[in-house]
């Protein structure tokens, strides 16, 4: 079942429609968004050299530290008299990010959401606990937009407030639940300390995101939880949630809304766009985004681009799971890292917990990591023995050897009940 039959329309009628939007969008921004034009100025290109999608790599790439530098409205294409709603990224590495929405581009916010929803299973009259936080942040706000939009009935519990959490999903009979993904595992280990048996509950669907999540947690969410984990993507820069979603049906890549955002994967060095199914730095435009458009914005997240038509029918781009971030690259005694890596790893081992945490040192100018990681609570052997196969496993994946690993005993790890979870901490 779809939302719009836009979904499923041909590819040939679906870049028409994107080169009728891009051609008005770059006049808008070009006229409206001094930004813009001092860079299309400057890179010597107007309005009129762009026809359409494929000369969209002439364009410059719009970055976090433009939205920073313009800080809190330098990219708004509209005036305060159209405005309706302003968002704001955490701010947790500088100035935050100030987006802002016109009427239209909530209505397009709405409908978006309604389509991602439809896309995981939920259905008019389904409840949806919305575990997500309220406020700047825009994920919860994005989801009880799209509940309502859909006809849903939604429970706006928002982030934390666990044992409520667990009593909610057990005594008003969600059959939702949308959450980061390490949240939905820290609800299942709860769950276990209070006796409650989630697998007894209607919960049947759980959609994650905000955080990369990995084929193997996934399958630990879906086996602990007993349900169907779907992911989610967005950005507040470039709406919210609702940019793309995994099917229920499929669960092969998430199928990127494209008649509103249009994505590129480019080399994170050179800015070349790849060709699809090769890995890089996913960019987007805004096609519809009145409030503050963004033109081929790198969001620093690393991914690949599947087209095709879906199982489920839908014909629009997939996006693959997120794989890590450009910004979340490690560089530890020369060799590139990304915190995934030790993520799938720890999560292939059984007797570990889907629980890690890696520390960053320098002693004598030399780089050191210490990896920390936690016992399943049904682990019943030696922990050494386990510790010992997990630095092994860390050693092939790693190719170099980490300077210490620690398992602890189940709960030696602190959890986070709200916001994205912290998984590296960098002292040098």
């Amino acid at each position: 079942m779809v939302w719009n039959d836009i979904e499923t329309t041909n590819r040939d009628a679906l870049t028409d429609l994107q080169d009728q939007r891009l051609r008005k969008q770059v006049s808008s921004v070009y006229e409206n968004v001094p930004f813009y034009r001092e860079q299309f100025d400057e890179a010597g290109i107007s309005p009129s050299d762009v026809d359409g999608v494929e000369d969209l790599s002439r364009l410059p790439f719009t970055t976090k530290e433009d939205l920073r530098d313009h800080y809190p409205e330098g990219l708004f294409a509209v005036g305060d008299d159209e405005l309706r709603c302003l968002h704001a990224s955490s701010g947790t590495t500088g100035k935050p990010k100030v987006v802002g929405y016109t009427r239209k581009d909530l209505d397009t916010w709405r409908e978006v959401m309604a389509r991602s929803l439809t896309a995981a299973g939920v259905t008019e009259g389904s409840r949806v606990q919305n575990a997500y936080g309220y406020g700047l942040f825009t994920g919860g706000l994005g989801v009880h937009h799209g509940c309502d939009e859909l006809g849903a009935t939604v429970i706006p519990i928002g982030g934390g407030q666990t044992k409520r959490q667990l009593e909610f999903l057990a005594d008003l009979g969600s059959e939702t639940l949308t959450c980061t993904p390490s949240y939905a595992l820290y609800l299942a280990e709860q769950a276990d300390e209070m006796g409650i048996d989630l697998r007894s509950l209607p919960l049947s669907t759980v959609i994650f995101g905000a955080e990369p999540c990995t084929d193997p947690m996934r399958e630990a969410i879906e086996e602990r939880l007993d349900v169907t984990g779907v992911d989610i993507y967005g950005l507040s820069e470039v709406i919210g949630p609702g940019v793309s979603i995994e099917c229920a049906e499929a669960q092969d890549g998430l199928h990127v809304w494209e008649d509103h955002f249009y994505p590129e994967v480019i080399d994170p060095e050179t800015g070349d766009v790849l060709p699809d199914g090769e890995e890089g730095e996913l960019v987007f435009t805004t096609l519809t985004k009145q409030g503050m458009p963004v033109v081929r914005y790198r969001t620093g997240d690393m991914t690949t681009l599947t087209r095709g038509e879906c199982d489920c029918g839908r014909t629009t781009v997939r996006m693959d799971n997120v794989t890590g971030r450009t910004d979340d690259l490690l560089i530890v005694r020369g060799v590139n890292l990304y915190p995934s890596e030790i993520e799938a790893t720890v999560l292939e081992i059984e007797g570990l917990a889907p629980q890690y945490r890696i520390d960053l040192y320098r002693e004598n100018e030399l780089d050191e990591i210490h990896i920390t990681l936690e016992e399943s609570p049904t682990y019943g052997g030696d922990a050494t023995d386990l510790r010992e196969e997990a630095r092994s496993r860390l050693d092939a994946q790693l190719s170099f050897s980490p300077d210490e690993v620690d398992v602890r005993e189940p709960g030696g790890i602190e959890r986070q009940e709200t916001g994205k979870v912290q998984r590296v901490w960098d002292h040098r």
